[in-house]
């Protein structure tokens, strides 16, 4: 039985793919959504996962794995791109609030990794700060082509991993923590037609769980 009060990292991910399972599958629980619920997380939250997802209208992180109030510490960026407040965010909800999993989500179909493929391939650029993004994005999409990947599936799994190791090599907290055994950090791709979530990368785990073939 999971302590979902205080699962192992393994636990935890393995509780966010059930609930994936459960959406695909079209038989949403909608776990920790009534007003006992509301009630309980008032005066503290005890989040079991930081989710690190795109902004995409389409990636409701509550949704699309079947969860509820204060389970999810939930932060989002065009293309998952990580700056200072992105870090500090991630570093709060595994520090502060003991959350024992950071997932980075990506998905199929992102309009940041197509812009930035654009920018690489034709040369066009956004304006203001969207710039700044693709920009951001461009080294996953250099890597992919330079390792011979044409397929928008292998710019997307890129970009993930790309953003886990960013996350790891800047910022000591998590590092430290996937060393001594308290966190796990993954990165998975959301399929936006099926809305299955596939693990891509993964740092943390002793091996892969049973339903995260992609």
């Amino acid at each position: 039985m999971v302590d979902t009060s205080n699962p192992t990292p393994r636990e935890a991910f393995d509780m966010l793919l059930d609930g994936n399972q459960r959406f695909v599958a079209g038989s949403p629980e909608h776990p920790n959504q009534d007003a006992a619920r509301r009630a309980e997380v008032v005066l503290a939250q005890k989040p079991f996962a930081v989710l690190f997802g795109c902004s995409d209208s389409r990636l409701a992180a509550e949704i699309i794995f079947d969860r509820g109030l204060g389970d999810l510490f939930v932060v989002r960026t065009a293309g998952h791109v990580a700056g200072p407040e992105v870090l500090g965010s991630i570093e709060y909800g595994i520090g502060v609030l003991g959350a024992p999993l950071v997932v980075v989500l990506g998905h199929e179909g992102c309009g940041a990794v197509a812009a930035a493929r654009s920018s690489v391939e034709d040369g066009t650029s956004g304006s203001g700060y969207v710039r700044d993004v693709i920009e951001r994005v461009t080294p996953s999409v250099l890597a992919a082509r330079a390792a011979g990947r044409t397929e928008d599936a292998d710019f997307i799994a890129e970009q993930v991993r790309h953003t886990v190791d960013l996350l790891l090599e800047r910022s000591r907290v998590l590092a430290e923590a996937v060393e001594a055994g308290r966190l796990a950090v993954v990165g998975l791709s959301y399929r936006l037609a099926d809305g299955t979530a596939r693990l891509i990368t993964a740092r943390g785990l002793d091996e892969a769980p049973a339903g995260s073939a992609g």
